[in-house]
């Protein structure tokens, strides 16, 4: 396969935005586009990236999503590939083409129109949804905290919760603002933990009738028997003592039946009076991948891969990170879908399709796990690192895991930024810290 047909580039399209198919786009367009062997061009709903595991904290309003993301275009432009923005809607496998939905702007005025965008080759890296398992009136009721725009919108409630609290003066335990998190995974953790700390910052900004403990109660419910099942159980029974120690309340083997107005009901016959709830507990591929001309997924809605990353039934069709199925061995479970899952197949399927221009085999995706990190704020961060010493696993909490997990997000920068910016940005973050309040306020 040539890089240039006649006058006509190899057309290398990534549907996706996120940590896989931004670093995708940027390696690919480094190596490619830079030198003109091939035309790469990135398609997302958005303007701007936010990398996924940040938006707890920008719900509870520890950061301020502002100050961290990034403008399409203006990387496109200086990583040498084209940006398209529209949400896809389709494909024809036959034209090779995808089909973008018009974009409509925050007037309800069309913006741009249906697009087609033609690919020799096409990467769907599209991440994944909240999977509500079709609980009743969780749609309606909860916040999925699966976007930038759901985070804004949990941490505008909070704000206005904790400014109602502040005009009226209560004993304790009575009104109490109920937040429930379904889920004890990261996300619920987390969330949980930058809660807590946000609204004991948030009482000592003036508002004197505002008292976390007497104001504010949060819950988190997990079917399963414990918090954070990926973690070892000597972890996680660490974190459920540290979220107690701040008086987080834990349910687990709890399963939700119904979400509505009023609270949770839970299977036991429990039900949660809830002001807001944050659906936090498992994932999906977007619904429209399971009827994508007849591409083959699974029931999570996944586009099942070969070990090369290559769709089942159409070679020139990839898949990377939470939206694919790819497979680890038999016997093994697919790959998990974590970001250090999506920046891995990025890395290696840079590489497949820079060899498969100059007639090269596809390399095969080999998943390297090394393990999982938690943090609860300031409070505390644990986790396991896998593989650490021979074959066997390390367990960190403290000092240590807080860089280790502060760590991951600049490498996801300095993958798409570059050392460089990625050294200034972070001396612009610690300015910041000094100059602005330690929570948005608005």
């Amino acid at each position: 396969m040539n890089g240039q047909i006649g006058e006509t580039l190899h057309q290398i399209v990534i549907v996706g935005g996120g940590a896989g198919g931004l670093e995708l786009a940027v390696r690919l367009g480094k190596r490619l586009g830079k030198k003109r062997k091939a035309r790469i061009t990135l398609v997302d709903a958005s303007r701007t990236h936010l990398w996924k595991p940040l938006l707890h904290q920008v719900a509870a309003g520890t950061l301020d999503s502002h100050a961290d993301e990034r403008e399409y275009f203006a990387l496109a432009r200086s990583k040498h590939f084209d940006f398209r923005l529209g949400r896809m809607q389709g494909l024809s496998r036959e034209k090779k083409e995808i089909y973008l939905a018009p974009t409509i702007d925050e007037e309800g005025n069309e913006l741009l129109p249906q697009q087609a965008i033609h690919y020799d080759q096409l990467v769907i890296a599209l991440g994944s949804q909240t999977n509500d398992f079709g609980t009743k009136g969780a749609k309606e009721n909860c916040i999925m905290l699966d976007s930038l725009q759901a985070a804004e919108r949990f941490h505008h409630k909070l704000i206005n919760c904790c400014l109602r609290a502040q005009s009226q003066s209560q004993n304790a335990g009575e009104g109490r603002f109920t937040v429930t998190i379904i889920g004890g995974g990261a996300t619920g953790v987390e969330l949980a933990a930058e809660l807590h700390m946000t609204t004991k910052i948030l009482s000592s900004y003036g508002l004197v009738n505002f008292h976390p403990e007497k104001e504010l109660k949060i819950v988190i419910v997990d079917a399963s028997p414990r918090l954070l099942q990926m973690l070892p159980e000597r972890l996680s029974d660490a974190v459920a003592k540290e979220l107690r120690s701040i008086a987080i309340e834990i349910h687990t083997n709890e399963k939700v039946v119904e979400v509505s107005k009023e609270g949770v009901a839970m299977a036991s016959g429990k039900f949660i009076p809830s002001g807001i709830v944050v659906w936090a507990a498992g994932i999906k591929a977007p619904d429209f991948l399971k009827n994508l001309d007849g591409l083959e997924t699974n029931r999570l809605n996944q586009l099942v891969v070969q070990s090369n990353l290559q769709t089942t039934l159409d070679p020139a069709i990839f898949a990377i990170g939470d939206c694919c199925a790819c497979p680890q061995g038999e016997g093994l479970p697919n790959v998990p879908p974590r970001a250090q899952s999506a920046h891995q197949q990025a890395s290696c399927l840079a590489d497949s399709l820079c060899r498969s221009l100059v007639g090269k085999s596809l390399k095969d995706f080999v998943y390297k796990d090394h393990g999982s990190l938690v943090s609860l704020g300031n409070y505390s961060t644990v986790g396991s690192l896998m593989g650490a010493i021979a074959s066997g696993s390390v367990f960190i909490e403290g000092t240590l895991a807080k860089w280790m997990y502060w760590s991951l997000h600049k490498h996801h920068q300095v993958a798409v930024n570059g050392w460089f910016h990625t050294w200034l940005s972070t001396w612009a973050e610690t300015i910041d810290r000094v100059r602005n309040p330690r929570i948005k306020l608005h």
